[in-house]
């Protein structure tokens, strides 16, 4: 939703200062001795839907000994960047997407790392970057071209939640991690120390309210109901996309089911997204969203930040760092 919204309020990227300086931002050569990894063309649930992924390791050799078996730990975030955000090269290449390169999808990985240093840290990369700016990720819901969803209930092997657990599978066997996600012999037994937090941020938001509708048909699927206990967390963290409606879930049925699941729901907003009088229905849903998940007994977390302050690109972005 970054660049539409830029557009509206007629603000040019190439004007807005950055947050973080570049002598604030790692390296290529600090990268790469974090272990991030970057894997190119991953196949999801169908070999012809592909994602480039980011994989950032723990450190199995830190100091402090948490690890000090040496045992990799089976804990895993995945985030779902907005627009804009790509690898930082090529970031690097377009006048607006150079402006934000603190927020490109390497150093967002190191941001996720300090803030779960004992997880592996997955970043997905969107299927299509329209005109460079637009992240469309249809690989796991239809989208048109600027990336605004048509959400659909579950449909076994092609949704959301069969392209994400076919993504992990096939990343984790790319780099020679043990592949807990793979059924063997017909049997589904995901370890019970296997977890999984999924982070979507601006229009990777997306990608999580799609498994909010794929949730009733999905935990009535055994294989995919397995999979799903073990998303501990969910995190929207300033939701927005450039349709006119549904940035966030409100649908009863899907929430209910949602409540009942388990997982921890956490909303983190800006005045960019929800407080915007051109676009009110945002913050009208982002209030039902939250009304109705405790209606129905979950208790979501729930917290707009930098509520005091003028509604800026800047602050959309610096809710990655203070979530």
């Amino acid at each position: 939703m970054l660049v539409t919204r830029a557009v509206a309020v007629g603000l040019s990227l190439i004007t807005v200062a950055k947050v973080v300086t570049s002598a604030e931002r790692m390296s290529s050569s600090q990268l790469l001795g974090k272990k991030l990894q970057r894997l190119r063309g991953v196949p999801g649930c169908d070999p012809s839907r592909v994602n480039d992924l980011l994989l950032l390791q723990p450190d199995t050799d830190d100091s402090s000994g948490s690890h000090s078996s040496g045992k990799t730990p089976n804990k895993h975030v995945v985030f779902f960047h907005g627009d804009i955000q790509n690898f930082q090269e090529e970031m690097a290449l377009q006048p607006e997407g150079a402006q934000w390169l603190s927020w490109s999808l390497e150093q967002v990985a190191l941001i996720l790392a300090r803030r779960f240093p004992d997880s592996h840290i997955w970043v997905v990369r969107a299927s299509r970057m329209y005109l460079h700016k637009f992240s469309c990720y249809c690989n796991f819901v239809e989208s048109n071209m600027f990336g605004a969803p048509e959400h659909s209930p579950y449909a076994a092997d092609i949704g959301a939640f069969s392209h994400l657990r076919a993504l992990l599978s096939n990343g984790m066997r790319r780099v020679k991690l043990p592949d807990p996600l793979q059924p063997t012999g017909g049997v589904d037994s995901i370890p019970t120390d296997f977890s999984l937090i999924l982070v979507g941020f601006s229009k990777g938001c997306v990608v999580l309210n799609q498994m909010v509708y794929e949730l009733p048909g999905a935990l009535l699927d055994p294989r995919m109901s397995a999979f799903i206990k073990h998303i501990s967390d969910m995190y929207w963290l300033d939701g927005g996309h450039p349709g006119g409606s549904e940035t966030w879930v409100t649908d009863k049925q899907v929430l209910k089911e949602l409540a009942a699941s388990g997982v921890s729901v956490h909303a983190h907003v800006t005045p960019y997204e929800v407080c915007d009088p051109m676009r009110a229905w945002m913050g009208r849903e982002h209030r039902r969203f939250i009304k109705t998940l405790e209606e129905f007994g979950a208790c979501p977390s729930n917290k707009l930040h930098f509520e005091d302050a003028p509604p800026s690109i800047e602050n959309h972005f610096r809710v990655i760092l203070e979530f």
